[in-house]
């Protein structure tokens, strides 16, 4: 009952919140994200999305910039320790029938990574193999940039998170597909804020 009630909490009220135009990006009230971790991370495959056999996941590579003392200022990115504490990859899960693909990715960053912003423009669509089952995944990849990081989140017992540089991020991420999007992204960065000399 308490698993359905917390669902039920979060896909009725705390979810939709988020997604409201209501809320200012410097706004997150201390009560909401302190419900956050007691709201327990959608689980099950009922709702999941399939196209052709294909599981269809989405995610997002959660950044900000780093002030580094000089005019240029340095793109971080965060990772999440993997569910089964193997390796550190971005957050990413599952889109459900009764959500947009933007709403799924947002919703898995702030389960798995517990953090908040605005989610940008598609980085583009992978098919990769899953780990454990005979099936491939179609990965799709938003930006985020981060603009509120929780203290409380649904899955902060079971994950860790660390920000690093690109470089970082891209020697300890273990999928090609993954750091393909984060290429994209620092393409797409570079473009909209040329460095100064």
């Amino acid at each position: 009952m308490g698993l359905f009630l917390s669902r039920l909490l979060a896909c009725k009220f705390i979810y939709p919140f988020l997604f409201s135009n209501k809320v200012s990006n410097d706004l997150f009230p201390k009560q909401l994200e302190n419900m956050m971790s007691f709201v327990s991370p959608r689980t099950g495959r009922h709702l999941q999305r399939y196209d052709k056999g294909c599981r269809q996941v989405v995610g997002c590579i959660p950044y900000r910039y780093k002030n580094n003392g000089t005019q240029n200022k340095e793109l971080e990115v965060l990772v999440i320790s993997a569910q089964k504490g193997h390796g550190m990859q971005f957050p990413k899960g599952g889109w459900e029938t009764d959500e947009s693909m933007e709403q799924a990715a947002l919703r898995e960053t702030i389960e798995e990574a517990g953090v908040v912003g605005s989610v940008e423009s598609k980085l583009g669509k992978w098919c990769y193999k899953s780990k454990r089952q005979p099936i491939v995944h179609e990965g799709y990849m938003f930006p985020l940039l981060v603009n509120k990081e929780l203290d409380n989140w649904p899955e902060m017992n079971t994950r860790k998170r660390k920000w690093m540089t690109v470089d970082e991020a891209k020697e300890i991420c273990p999928y090609a597909w993954m750091k393909e999007a984060l290429d994209i992204l620092v393409n797409r960065q570079n473009q909209v804020q040329p460095k100064r000399i």
